[in-house]
Formats: structure tokens, sequence, C-alpha cells
């Protein structure tokens, strides 16, 4: 049996696979020293299971190093150390959030990878003025959900190492 199905569209033409798609209120999750930290998942290229990663010389402390992603040179870096927490204890391997900025590639290091978490971006709280400073300078802003708190960070402003 073949056939052809049409979407229903809304009041403003858009069809409903397209208003499916709006990411701005979705967010890879993971998990970095037992916190629940996330980036908004339009900017997440993808996630990698642990990778080989080719330590480069006289690089800052954050930068673990490069991977080679399918030709794609990654630079890798260590949310660990980026934020002054101590290293993954063990012989547990960190998981990869892939993301461009700036033209090229980079891969956030973290403990472990979650699901996708959809919260209203009006239910955000801003980033309380509490938190240490290194954290405040790179947190968007946190989500309360039922059991945890939801941190939101900027790639943008992980990346800018002072």
């Amino acid at each position: 049996m073949s056939g052809t199905a049409t979407l229903p569209r809304n009041s403003s033409g858009q069809d409903q696979i397209s208003h499916q798609l709006d990411y701005a209120n979705q967010y890879v999750s993971f998990r970095v020293d037992g916190q629940l930290l996330g980036v908004p998942v339009n900017v997440v290229q993808e996630v990698l299971n642990p990778q080989t990663i080719a330590r480069t010389p006289r690089a800052r402390p954050e930068i673990s190093g490069l991977l080679n992603l399918r030709g794609q040179i990654v630079t890798a870096v260590d949310l660990r150390k980026r934020m002054g927490l101590p290293p993954l204890e063990g012989d547990r391997e960190s998981m990869n959030v892939v993301f461009r900025q700036g033209g090229e590639s980079f891969s956030l290091l973290v403990d472990e990878v979650g699901d996708v978490i959809n919260v209203s971006t009006e239910t955000m709280d801003p980033v309380p003025h509490t938190l240490d400073d290194r954290w405040k300078q790179v947190t968007t802003g946190v989500f309360q959900l039922e059991d945890r708190l939801f941190v939101i960070l900027n790639v943008e402003a992980i990346l800018k190492f002072t």
C-alpha cells in the first residue's frame, strides 16, 4: 500500500513538523562531578563515546588535546579542568559533546551524557549571585527540575580562557 501523507498546517501556514522542531526549549544534558549541566541542543553537532585524544604540547591545561572526527580536527576541552574540579576518578573515560564555535570544532569532555531535556525558557532562573565566580562566568541560567538543579552553560564563555 502506498500513499502520500499531508501534514496539517496551523493558522500561520507552518506544518506541525516545523513546529515540533523548535529547539529553543531543548538542552543536551550531561553530568560533571555529579552536577547536571546542559547546553542548547541547536549548538551540539554530536555526542561521542570516549575517543582517542592526541595530546598537544604547550597547550593550556584545559585542553586535553585533539581528536580526529572523520577527518575533522576537534579540540578537546576538559570541562573538569576548566571548572577547577578534580580529575575523573578510576579508569572511567570522558564522553564528548561536540559543537562548532567560531568556525572551529570543539568537544567538551564530560563524565556522562544524559537525555535531551525540554524546559520552557520562561522558567529559567538567573545565575545565583552566590555561585562561584568560575561557574558564574560560564552559566546562562538555572532550571529547577523536580529533583535537581539543571545548570545551563554558555559554550562561548567556556572557550574564553582567561
